[in-house]
């Protein structure tokens, strides 16, 4: 890996350009899970849509199932589904974050170069 040194840190415009795309990676993370949500709790727990939506909405936000399962196939899907939702929120907010934590590290990695140079 070639780590480029002298490179100057990005403008606020293409550091605002870099943040709406991940914004937008970390938005399509998480639709894409609400789906798998939606889709398993209406399949194994044979609810609406709508109250598909809501407890994927609640689990995947970490607040925990709405209403009461009653076969083991949807406890079973809500299980794995609570566990996949952890991975993935801790993996959206790295991925939303990292480019903030990658500036910060560039800048100071630059503040101490130019202290290097001037002892």
């Amino acid at each position: 890996m070639i780590t480029q040194k002298n490179k100057n840190i990005l403008s606020k415009r293409d550091f605002a350009k870099r943040m709406f795309r991940y914004f937008i990676f970390a938005t399509i993370l998480i639709l894409f899970s609400l789906g798998i949500g939606v889709v398993g709790y209406h399949i194994t727990a044979n609810l609406g849509w709508i109250d598909s939506l809501l407890n994927a909405s609640m689990i995947l936000t970490g607040m925990g199932p709405v209403d009461r399962l009653t076969n083991d196939t949807a406890k079973v899907f809500a299980s794995f589904y609570s566990l996949f939702s952890g991975v993935v929120f801790l993996s959206t907010v790295a991925i939303f974050f990292s480019p903030i934590a990658h500036r910060l590290l560039h800048l100071l990695h630059v503040e101490n170069k130019e202290e290097d140079k001037e002892n």
